[in-house]
C-alpha cells in the first residue's frame, strides 16, 4: 500500500483528499467582543474583569469611534457607555511613543465622583497596555495632579472647571488630543459648565473626534453638536424595551401624605431588607434631616449632597462600599455616576419631575444579570407624575399599600428564626452550656429556648416603637390634608407617631462618640449596640446613633451630656457574650 503523502503540486483527487474538508472543524467567527476587532491587551483585560458579552450601546458605539467617527449617545446609567467610550479610546492609544505632557484624550465628566470612576474603568481596562490615566478635579490638592500631569499621560479624565484652571496654568495642552469626550453632557450643562466646556473644546485641535453622551437630549445639546461635530452616528440606548436590565428591576410606589413618609420608609425597608439603597431626596436640607431620622430608627444611613467637601465624601462613599453603611441619602447631582455593585433598591423619596430622571435613577440596579428594587414614594398630588414615567417606560409601577404593623411583626419574627438558625450552625455553642445548665435548675429547656428567642428578636431593631399603622393615602379627598386616617374622629390634621417630626433625633444636642472594642469580625450588629446603651445606660433608641461598624471595632453617636456615664458603665459589660472595651471616640 502506497503511503506516499501527495506533495504541495500534487493535483491528486483521491478520496481522502476530497474528504478532508468534511473533517476539519469549521473556523469559529469571532463572538462577544473579539468581534469588535479590539486588540488583543483589551481582550485579555476584559476578559479578566469577567465581561463576556458587549451590551447594545457597546456593539453599537465601539466599531464607529474605531473607525474615528464623531458619535452623539443618548445612553441612562447602567447600559455600560463608559466601556462603550473607554474601549476605542485604548484601541487608538499609542503607548509605544511614551507618555507626552498632551494626553491624546480628554473625557470631560459632570462630577468628582465619575471622575474617579471612569478614571479606574479606562486603568482597569487598559492595564495590558501600560496606559496612564490621570484624574482632575476639585477637592483635591492641585499640587498632587500638577505632579502627575508633568510625569506624562495619556488620558485625562476631568471635571470641568479644574480642566480650564489647568489649561489656564499651562499643566494641561490639549495640542495632541485626538479625542474629545463628553459624558453626562446634559447634566454638565445643568451645572453651568456651558461656558468650560467650550473653552475646552476651543482648547483642542478642529480635526479631533468629538463624542457626547448624554442622558436626555435637549436642544442644548444639539446646539453643542451642530457646532463641534461633524456628521455625527446618532445612537440611542436605554428607552423602551431596548434598556438592559429594565425588566430585573422591580418597580412599586406607596402614596403616602408628607408628614408620614419618613415613617412609611422605614417600615417598607424593615420588610425589604435591602443589602444597600440610595435614597434620592430634592435638596440639602431634606437629605441631612432624613439621614438624622433614619440613623434614630438604627439604620446606618450617611448623607451625600453639594454642601460635603471631597474628604467627607470620600469618606462616605467608603462606608458604603465596605458596609458600613446601609442607606445612602442623596442628592441627584451628588449621586451622579455612582456605581456600587452592592447596591440592590433605589427609592425616590419624591417623584421625580422629569420621567427621564426616574428612568436615571433606577438604572443603578438591575445590572448585570442581578434583580433590583425601585420604589417611590408618591404624595397624593403626584400621581399623575406616575403615571407619566409609566408611559414613557412602557411598564407598569405597582401601586403598594404601606406594611402594617403586623406585616412587620411577622417579618421580624422570620428574621429572628433565621438568626437563631445561623446561631445554630455556630461552632462556639458549647461555651454557653454553662448558662443554660444554671437555668435549667429552675427552668423549663423549652421556655429557656423561648427567652432567648425574644432577646434576639427584640435585638433586631432595637429602636422601633411604631404602634400605629400608616394610612393609604390614596383614600384621602383633596381636602384631607392634615395627615390623619378620615375614618378615626379627632384624629383630622393631628400628627400620628412615626412622622419625621416624632422620628428624628434632636438636632440641638450636641452628640459625642463611644468606640466600643467589637466590630464586624465578632458579628457586631447595629440592634446590639443600640439594645447595650438602651439597657446599660438608660437611654431611648432615637438618641442612640449615628452608628458606624468596622472590622475590628464600632463607634456609635450617643447625647454629649451622656458620655461619660455610658463609657463608665459599659466598660466590661458583655456585647453577644464578649467582654468589651469602651472610651470616647474622636475622628
Amino acid at each position: 500500500m502506497d503511503t506516499t503523502e501527495p506533495t504541495p503540486d500534487d493535483n491528486t483527487t483521491d478520496q481522502p483528499t476530497e474528504q478532508q474538508p468534511t473533517e476539519q472543524q469549521p473556523t469559529a467567527e469571532p463572538s462577544g467582543f473579539a468581534a469588535l476587532d479590539l486588540r488583543p491587551e483589551l481582550l485579555a483585560a476584559l476578559n479578566d474583569l469577567g465581561y463576556e458579552e458587549p451590551t447594545p450601546i457597546q456593539q453599537a458605539t465601539i466599531p464607529p469611534m474605531i473607525a474615528g467617527r464623531d458619535l452623539l449617545g443618548q445612553a441612562a446609567t447602567g447600559t455600560g457607555k463608559t466601556a462603550a467610550f473607554a474601549l476605542p479610546i485604548l484601541q487608538q492609544i499609542e503607548t509605544h511613543s511614551g507618555r507626552s505632557k498632551s494626553p491624546s484624550a480628554i473625557v470631560l465628566v459632570p462630577t468628582r465622583e465619575l471622575a474617579m470612576q471612569v478614571s479606574e474603568a479606562i486603568f482597569n481596562y487598559g492595564r495590558h497596555l501600560g496606559v496612564r490615566v490621570v484624574p482632575i478635579y476639585g477637592g483635591q490638592p492641585i499640587y498632587r495632579q500638577l505632579q502627575q500631569l508633568d510625569r506624562g499621560v495619556h488620558v485625562v479624565v476631568a471635571t470641568p472647571g479644574r480642566a480650564v484652571d489647568h489649561i489656564g496654568r499651562g499643566s494641561l495642552p490639549l495640542d495632541d488630543v485626538r479625542i474629545v469626550v463628553l459624558d453626562e453632557a446634559d447634566e454638565m450643562l445643568d451645572m453651568g459648565f456651558a461656558d468650560d466646556l467650550e473653552a475646552i473644546l476651543g482648547a483642542t485641535p478642529e480635526d479631533r473626534q468629538t463624542v457626547l453622551f448624554s442622558a436626555t437630549l435637549p436642544s442644548r445639546i444639539n446646539s453643542i453638536a451642530r457646532k463641534y461635530q461633524r456628521d455625527p452616528v446618532r445612537i440611542q440606548i436605554g428607552k423602551g424595551d431596548s434598556k438592559p436590565g429594565t425588566q430585573l428591576v422591580r418597580q412599586s410606589a406607596y402614596v403616602v401624605q408628607r408628614a408620614h413618609k419618613a415613617a412609611a420608609l422605614g417600615r417598607i425597608l424593615d420588610v425589604e431588607s435591602p443589602t444597600a439603597t440610595i435614597v434620592f431626596c430634592r435638596t440639602r436640607g431634606e437629605v441631612d434631616q432624613l439621614t438624622v431620622t433614619m440613623n434614630g430608627r438604627g439604620y446606618r444611613a450617611e448623607a451625600l449632597h453639594g454642601g460635603m467637601d471631597q474628604q467627607q465624601r470620600d469618606r462616605v462613599m467608603a462606608r458604603l462600599r465596605d458596609g458600613t453603611a446601609e442607606l445612602l441619602i442623596a442628592t441627584d447631582v451628588a449621586a451622579r455616576g455612582l456605581d456600587i455593585d452592592s447596591l440592590t433598591h433605589v427609592v425616590n423619596y419624591d417623584v421625580p419631575s422629569a420621567p427621564e430622571s426616574y428612568v436615571h435613577r433606577i438604572g443603578r440596579v438591575g445590572r448585570a444579570g442581578r434583580e433590583g428594587v425601585a420604589i417611590t414614594l408618591a404624595e397624593p398630588r403626584e400621581q399623575r407624575q406616575l403615571g407619566n414615567i409609566e408611559r414613557l417606560t412602557k411598564q407598569q409601577i405597582s401601586l403598594k399599600t404601606v406594611p402594617t404593623v403586623a406585616d412587620l411583626k411577622a417579618q421580624r419574627l422570620s428574621q429572628t428564626v433565621e438568626s437563631i438558625r445561623e446561631a445554630l450552625e455556630s461552632d462556639d455553642l458549647d461555651d454557653y452550656q454553662q448558662i443554660l445548665d444554671e437555668l435549667a435548675a429552675d427552668h423549663d429547656q423549652g421556655r429557656i429556648a423561648l427567652a432567648a428567642a425574644k432577646l434576639a428578636h427584640d435585638a433586631e431593631r432595637a429602636a422601633d416603637d411604631d404602634t400605629l399603622d400608616i394610612p393609604d393615602a390614596r383614600r384621602y379627598d383633596k381636602g384631607n390634608q392634615g395627615g390623619g386616617n378620615p375614618n378615626k374622629k379627632g384624629q383630622r390634621g393631628k400628627p400620628q407617631r412615626g412622622s419625621l417630626d416624632d422620628r428624628g433625633r434632636d438636632n440641638s444636642e450636641p452628640t459625642a462618640y463611644l468606640y466600643v472594642s467589637m466590630g464586624r469580625h465578632a458579628g457586631m450588629r447595629p440592634g446590639d449596640l443600640v439594645g447595650a446603651i438602651a439597657n446599660e445606660v438608660g437611654l431611648e433608641g432615637r438618641q442612640i446613633g449615628p452608628i458606624r461598624i468596622a472590622d475590628s471595632y464600632s463607634v456609635v453617636g450617643v447625647p454629649e451630656r451622656s458620655l461619660a456615664h455610658a463609657i463608665a458603665v459599659l466598660n466590661g459589660t458583655t456585647i453577644r457574650g464578649k467582654p468589651t472595651k469602651v472610651r470616647q471616640y474622636k475622628d
